[in-house]
């Protein structure tokens, strides 16, 4: 038995009945002989993918002739009789071959298309694979989702940024891509638009010629992009340099194969969305802007992740010139974890501001608050009472990772005290660490999704590979860029996490640099 993958739930009778041909059934029926063959002399055709083995074999004595194959000649003296001709079996495994080539080309395809994590990686690879199957060598996909909610976004396959911006110039209504994107008038998904021979069209709209002519292009194959859940998602085009169009056989594979391609864009596309209004929570609940405070820069950095943690930083200026420096982490993921953020943070400045020169007071009200508000969630903080006139800090953490010192001569972890984070325990109490900077030195606070991100797994000995590679990329910061607090932070991300977007944690760094 043939094992078609899942994935791809292709029928073989709906792939049967889009080939150019006879059909399988067509075939045994035209060539089979009237009775009863011989059980014993019948060809046995495997089974494969649900059709009927027990095909009727022709008489040895009678063999049938096949439409378009002419009859081989007759020997001198031969007796005279039907002239043999191919079996039916060999025609029929021929088609089977066919058919299971089809399938696993588009298996392939969607493969390769679900493995995207971007819409743009998706567009990108959907026109790879869309000019493959019908045989063109540039294409441009544009997403327009129909409720209008975006992102909207236009890529090309062959085509640079200059030549989409051309195309664009064209009226839409003129366009094979547009009048898929404008739609039916009773809101039912348009068919794929053919145009075999665009020049050669009379009522050819003058600019979309022009702009035909001016890009070497003579043909267009153009499919629409929806599902039944998310409706008209977009459009995608194939564009051919000399007159042609797809024969049936492509345009019954890149058919399905835009249906899934579809579906994986509309799921990519709730995604997008998703990791949007996450983002924009997150910020209107960080601070709109950092302090200005003699003595010290501060910059902060923060990549957010598409289920929305509880990640946050926070820093304001306390009485007698100090500053109040904070990062932290809420358990939990999404908006209640959101929400949680928005009143830890509020409340930690609440009580900075009464007696932040004693940042294990802070954490201990903040404690006694979280236990009995939420005692279903923990948390860990980290709190710095700094004065940028004498450099120094004055520190405590519940369960939080120790800031890291940055400078020309030093790039160490400032040892703190090992606590517990903050609703764990029925009593939390942790000493705090006072310490000194150098002048240009640079204090870098940072959450814990930094280390998760940066190891392997949640073990202590994927910790200790996290924080070398923290401590690794921090030391290996330009000389030019040490005195701009950004450009540390800014280094350090491009290191441990080249590629933005996806992320699995939230990640906040927040740096202070002190002259």
């Amino acid at each position: 038995m043939l094992d078609i993958p899942l994935l791809l739930r292709v029928h073989v009778v709906a792939v049967i009945a889009a080939q150019n041909d006879m059909g399988v059934c067509d075939a045994i029926e035209r060539n089979a002989p009237a009775g009863k063959p011989a059980a014993m002399s019948a060809p046995h055709v495997p089974k494969v993918a649900g059709i009927d083995p027990t095909v009727p074999a022709p008489a040895h004595t009678a063999t049938p002739s096949l439409p378009g194959i002419p009859p081989p000649p007759t020997a001198p003296g031969a007796a005279t009789g039907p002239p043999p001709g191919p079996a039916p079996a060999a025609l029929i495994q021929d088609r089977l071959a066919g058919w299971v080539s089809d399938l696993t080309t588009l298996h392939e395809l969607t493969e390769r298309l679900t493995r995207t994590a971007t819409l743009d990686d998706a567009l990108h690879e959907l026109l790879r694979a869309g000019a493959a199957l019908v045989g063109a060598r540039r294409g441009m996909a544009v997403l327009e989702p129909a409720d209008g909610l975006g992102p909207a976004t236009t890529v090309g396959l062959g085509l640079a940024h200059a030549d989409l911006g051309t195309i664009e110039t064209v009226p839409r209504s003129a366009t094979s891509y547009g009048r898929i994107l404008e739609g039916l008038p009773d809101g039912r998904p348009p068919d794929p638009v053919a145009v075999p021979d665009l020049l050669g069209e009379e009522d050819l709209d003058p600019r979309h010629r022009e702009v035909a002519a001016r890009l070497g292009f003579a043909a267009s194959y153009a499919v629409p992009l929806a599902t039944q859940a998310a409706g008209k998602l977009g459009a995608a085009v194939w564009l051919y340099d000399e007159p042609a169009e797809p024969p049936e056989r492509a345009r019954h594979l890149v058919g399905l194969y835009g249906r899934h391609a579809s579906e994986h864009l509309a799921r990519l596309l709730e995604l997008e969305r998703a990791r949007a209004t996450v983002a924009t929570l997150t910020e209107e609940l960080l601070p709109s802007r950092l302090p200005r405070v003699p003595g010290v820069r501060l910059a902060a950095r923060r990549r957010t992740s598409a289920r929305g943690g509880g990640e946050w930083y926070d820093a304001l200026p306390l009485p007698e010139g100090g500053l109040g420096l904070a990062v932290g982490s809420v358990s939990g993921t999404g908006p209640s974890a959101l929400a949680a953020t928005g009143r830890l943070r509020a409340s930690l400045r609440a009580y900075a501001v009464m007696e932040g020169e004693d940042p294990v007071a802070v954490l201990s009200d903040l404690e006694l608050l979280l236990r009995l508000t939420e005692p279903a969630r923990s948390a860990t903080a980290l709190f710095a009472y700094a004065e940028p006139a004498l450099r120094k800090l004055l520190l405590a953490g519940a369960g939080h990772t120790p800031p890291l010192i940055v400078g020309e001569r030093r790039t160490e972890y400032v040892e703190t005290s090992l606590s517990a984070p903050l609703g764990m325990l029925a009593c939390w109490e942790a000493p705090s660490v006072e310490i000194t900077v150098e002048p240009g030195e640079t204090v870098l606070l940072y959450t814990d999704g930094l280390l998760r991100r940066t190891g392997e797994s949640g073990e202590a000995e994927s910790m200790d590979r996290a924080f070398a590679r923290l401590h690794a990329a921090a030391a290996s910061v330009p000389r030019a860029g040490r005195a701009d607090p950004g450009a540390i932070a800014d280094h350090v991300l491009r290191t441990l996490l080249p590629e933005e977007g996806g992320e699995a944690e939230d990640v906040v760094l927040l740096a202070a640099r002190f002259d």
